[in-house]
Order: C-alpha cells, then sequence, then structure tokens
C-alpha cells in the first residue's frame, strides 16, 4: 500500500519516520511505496500556540490532496503534536488516515502499563496526549519544569537537533516523574527521541513515533 506523510513537523521527525519506514520494509522484503509533503513546522507551531486546529487541519488537508494525487492510498501526520487537529482533519482528508493517537494507545493496553509520565509540548502534556489514552493514567511534570519541557522541546522540533542542555532538561523531568510512581516515560514529542539517540535510556520509554511507525508499517503490508 502506498503510504502518504505529512513531513516537515520536524524534519527530524520526517527522517525518524521515513527511516522507521524502510527499515521494517526492508527486514520483511516488502518494497516500499512512500510519498512525503512537506508542511512548515513554523506555521504548525503558530497554529497549535494560537489555539487554531481548524486552520492548521486545512492546510493539511491541502497536503493529503497532493499526496493522493501522488498515488497514496492512506496518510499519516509525522507528529504528535500535529496531531493537536485530527479531530477537524479526519472528516477533511481526502484520504483514510492512520491515527497516531489510536495506535499509542492500543499499545499501552496491550503493554499493561496504568501509570505513564508524558514529555512533549505544553499542549500534548496540559491534555495528557488529548485524552487519547484510555487504558492508563498519564502524568506531566509540575511547576517550572513543565515549562522547561515545553520550551526544550519546541526548540528542538524546529530545528530537528537536541543540545546538552535540552537533553539534560528531558532527562531531570523524566527522572522527577519516575519518583513520582510512574512506571515509564512517554515520548510525547516525535523529536524526543534525539535526545536518547547513542544514549542508553534511564527509564523506560514509550516512543509515540516509534509505535505510529510500527502502524503504519502494518497497514502498508498488510
Amino acid at each position: 500500500m502506498h503510504i502518504g506523510l505529512i513531513g516537515g513537523i520536524g524534519p527530524a521527525a520526517t527522517d525518524f519516520y521515513y527511516r522507521g519506514l524502510v527499515d521494517r520494509h526492508a527486514a520483511a522484503g516488502i518494497p516500499l511505496e512512500c510519498t512525503i509533503a512537506h508542511a512548515d513546522v513554523r506555521e504548525m507551531s503558530r497554529n497549535l500556540q494560537g489555539g487554531e486546529p481548524r486552520k492548521q487541519a486545512e492546510i493539511f488537508a491541502g497536503l493529503i490532496g497532493r499526496l493522493k494525487a501522488a498515488g497514496a492510498q492512506v496518510a499519516a501526520v509525522t507528529s504528535m503534536g500535529g496531531h493537536f487537529c485530527i479531530n477537524e482533519l479526519l472528516p477533511i482528508s481526502p484520504l483514510p488516515l492512520v491515527h497516531g493517537i489510536h495506535a499509542v494507545d492500543a499499545a499501552i493496553r496491550r503493554s499493561g502499563l496504568k501509570k505513564i509520565g508524558v514529555l512533549g509540548t505544553p499542549l500534548v502534556m496540559n491534555t495528557k496526549l488529548y485524552g487519547g489514552v484510555s487504558s492508563a493514567e498519564l502524568i506531566a511534570p509540575q511547576g517550572e519544569m513543565f515549562d522547561q519541557v515545553g520550551a526544550s522541546y519546541m526548540a528542538t522540533a524546529q530545528i530537528g537537533r537536541v543540545t546538552d542542555q535540552q537533553r539534560d532538561v528531558f532527562f531531570t523531568a523524566g527522572h522527577a516523574l519516575m519518583k513520582r510512581g510512574v512506571e515509564a516515560i512517554m515520548l510525547g514529542g516525535t523529536d524526543l527521541f534525539l535526545a536518547f539517540t547513542g544514549k542508553e535510556p534511564p527509564f523506560p520509554l514509550v516512543d509515540c513515533a516509534d509505535i505510529h511507525v510500527s502502524a503504519l508499517f502494518e497497514k502498508s503490508s498488510a
């Protein structure tokens, strides 16, 4: 099945999704059919912070129209943050969507985890992944740490790189959440994988982006 990806939000996340699909298809001996349409991460950030989900959904729908014209049969938003407008996008999307939050919810249900710390954009942390996890309690950082995680994540996503200072913020927040009794830390921001690349995770992870990539592979190889 031809997969259409909305990329660019941010660039490192697009690379994560693409490489993840390439690797999974190669391991399975299945050809990958994939087209990527570029979205502007700064424009999405403005619409996210400005509370404009309908506006962003219309932008995504236009990009999905391009993907459909290129032969894609199903589409996905390659960003957990980008799912802030998923409810507005679903009814106007020219293609069926592989819903990242639904995939994460199903994976958590299978895992048996009941209490998970969440890191990501301020909105993802505030809404506990948009209220989309039904089988576990999500716990966000508190106070100043909440603000530091949100700011560090938004900066990381826009440039597609993580600094040592930003990595320290994410690790410190994760350790603090573990002390509050969570069983694992959710990477609720797609680009958070950058903080753990080449590093041994100091706590169990629920990687939303990796779960979403697996769901896309299952769809494309069905």
